[in-house]
């Protein structure tokens, strides 16, 4: 039943193949094989077994729709009601959520069964889901190397046949880079088009959750249930979401592919440089047209997302003090001490790390200097995609400049791991949705190939990855031991 997809799971309930209960005992038993990937910090049971029976009630009713009774997992990150939510970090090892995020709650009204709350970079500050208070996620294409950031307990869930589908951030390419890591179909929606309610902030104008997932037609399902207004997160886009599954078969006569150069120049390795380009015959044997574009700014991504972001998170990471929830420090002796003890027992050395250059871009003096410049940078990155898709349908490129990287390699070099995220960072800056889908392999692992689109054009992207997955099986293979 695990090796199913998400959509052929869904058949199978309806036909009364197997059951939701047999279904998620199958997960159940499959995570208890597999702890050494660590991609869970929360496996939940019993919820997820009374969930199944209650789906089994309603597919037994002929009242449900196509997620009712499929078991899926969330990224520890989104808040689950009665369930610890970490955000993988020991400052919030001791919290239970009181209320769920609006993702949990539109995929539990869908009828989704939830396996538990899954590993990732502490407060997603991660590109190899080493920051983790819980330890390493290991890939399961190579248990010595990474599975990417921070959504990497997400990707090798999804990989290893721990669960159908589930949920990830992306903040500068954190479900990108851990779908191309571990060869499975990631999705960062436009801005604004999935809530950001109950999610924990990292970087409030980057983050964006999305579906991680085998294949873009189970993508199209998740993200149907996740995506839509709420009034309650203030940067949620109030438009029509339209119907991913349907716009599937949507046809692609005179697709026309833009490749930036930028993006295959020093720094790529050759090897993926050759699945990438693989990939780019293959839809010019679908008979899609393929130009070179230009985007000029791009260069300057990573150094204006690494004042941007390490900005907000030094006020959104604020709030964790020691005083209202959280982690406190043992018998403080006074009010600064209670603080500082509390922050400095609790937060990892990324978290740090950022805080301090955030606060430092925003300090008297500076703020012009790094915060205000690197808005302008981000605006003429903007200017760029804008320029780039108004001549073509879809922008392409690599997912990462490697292939998954070994436990450890570059955790003494930040800047060398930031690089791992240069053709993910621009996306979120511009706010676009973007897709990282499996292309082929080098060295014996996955290699991802990235989807840009307009604004709100998740259904042409959708439709896009569709086409290749049909024409190719990249997105079927299982890492060795996984089968």
């Amino acid at each position: 039943m695990y090796n199913k997809t998400l959509a052929e799971q869904a058949e199978g309930l309806r036909n009364r193949q197997f059951s939701s209960r047999e279904l998620t005992e199958a997960y159940l038993t499959r995570i208890k094989q597999h702890p050494e990937l660590n991609a869970f910090i929360t496996v939940t049971e019993d919820l997820a077994l009374r969930q199944a029976d209650a789906a089994d009630a309603r597919l037994a009713q002929g009242d449900a729709g196509v997620l009712t009774g499929i078991p899926i997992a969330h990224k520890d990150i989104f808040c689950t009601d009665g369930v610890k939510t970490s955000c993988g970090s020991k400052m919030l090892d001791n919290f239970i959520a009181p209320y769920n995020a609006t993702v949990v709650t539109n995929l539990q009204q869908a009828g989704s069964v939830m396996l538990g709350k899954l590993n990732m970079d502490e407060f997603a500050m991660g590109s190899s889901n080493e920051t983790s208070y819980y330890g390493p996620v290991k890939n399961p294409w190579d248990l010595n190397a990474v599975p990417g950031g921070s959504s990497g307990g997400s990707a090798a869930a999804v990989a290893a046949r721990l669960a159908a589908g589930v949920t990830g951030t992306d903040t500068g390419g954190s479900i990108r880079q851990p779908a191309s890591f571990c060869g499975i179909t990631g999705l960062k929606p436009t801005y604004g088009r999935v809530s950001r309610y109950g999610m924990i902030a990292y970087a409030s104008s980057l983050d964006q959750g999305g579906p991680m997932t085998r294949t873009a037609e189970d993508a199209a399902i998740l993200l149907q249930a996740m995506a839509g207004f709420d009034g309650r997160d203030s940067t949620s886009a109030e438009r029509p979401v339209p119907d991913y599954r349907a716009a599937l078969n949507h046809p692609l006569d005179g697709l026309k592919i833009g490749l930036p150069k930028e993006f295959f120049g020093e720094g790529l390795s050759s090897d993926v440089a050759s699945v990438i380009e693989a990939a780019i015959d293959e839809y010019r044997k679908l008979g899609a047209e393929i130009v070179e574009v230009s985007m000029p700014n791009l260069k300057l991504a990573i150094p204006a997302y690494y004042v941007i972001a390490p900005a907000e998170c030094s006020a959104n990471l604020s709030r964790f003090d020691g005083v209202r929830f959280g982690y406190r420090c043992a018998s403080p002796a006074d009010l600064t001490d209670l603080y500082t003890r509390s922050r400095g027992e609790a937060f990892g050395r990324e978290v740090k790390r950022r805080i301090l250059m955030g606060t430092y871009a925003l300090s008297a003096g500076y703020y012009d200097a790094y915060y205000i410049k690197a808005q302008k940078i981000r605006r003429l990155i903007s200017e760029d995609f804008k320029k780039a898709l108004a001549g073509v349908d879809v922008l392409m490129g690599p997912v990462a400049p490697s292939v998954a990287f070994g436990i450890g390699e570059k955790l003494g070099n930040p800047i060398e791991m930031y690089l791992s995220d240069i053709y993910t960072i621009a996306v979120n800056l511009a706010g676009l949705p973007a897709m990282s889908i499996p292309a082929g392999l080098a060295s014996g692992k996955p290699v991802g190939l990235q989807i840009i689109g307009d604004y709100f054009a998740e259904d042409r992207l959708l439709a896009v990855a569709h086409r290749y997955q049909q024409a190719t099986n990249w997105h079927q293979l299982t890492p060795p031991g996984f089968q």
